[in-house]
């Protein structure tokens, strides 16, 4: 009997997801426009978008195309944290979502394509599968390590994610 793709993706999402999260349950309240360049994300927006990064998921298994400001209507929103329990909750609920579609999908779903769009063009096709590795779960590692930057540079604890951080001598 042979693993399905969304059963063999589960374990690194989960592992993703729960290592995001104990860099999300440091973020420090009253920083929000800490920024270590001008050209850097602040950290109410940073921890907003690693926040926000699982409802990629969502929409890649939930649908077939996702338009970031479609014609006629409104724009979709970057969430930004507005406080740490706010941005913990936005990342578990798209987590709790996108683990539910992600455990049902079907072999023959992960490989129809997906496409995000902004303003009715096209900015990439690929099948969900390869979304949900590099736009997904990629990406919030990307992410991650920034907050992780972020962290660090306000002296909070950087926590272990794959093996012992300076902070954490265990995983």
């Amino acid at each position: 009997m042979s693993m399905n793709i969304s059963q063999s993706l589960l374990p690194e999402f989960d592992h993703e997801v729960a290592s995001t999260r104990k860099s999300l349950e440091r973020v420090p309240e009253g920083k929000d426009d800490f920024r270590p360049h001008p050209k850097s994300m602040t950290l109410a927006r940073l921890a907003g978008h690693v926040a926000e990064i699982p409802m990629w998921a969502v929409s890649a298994l939930d649908g077939d195309e996702l338009d970031m400001n479609p014609p006629g209507a409104p724009k979709t929103e970057a969430y930004v944290m507005t406080s740490r329990a706010a941005a913990l909750a936005t990342f578990d609920g798209h987590v709790s979502k996108a683990r539910a579609l992600l455990s049902t999908t079907s072999d023959e779903a992960m490989m129809r394509p997906w496409t995000l769009k902004s303003g009715g063009k096209t900015i990439m096709t690929m099948p969900k599968v390869a979304v949900l590795r590099s736009f997904v779960m990629n990406h919030i590692v990307h992410h991650r390590a920034q907050l992780g930057v972020y962290l660090r540079m306000n002296d909070v604890p950087v926590p272990s994610t794959y093996g012992p951080s300076a902070d954490e001598g265990t995983m």
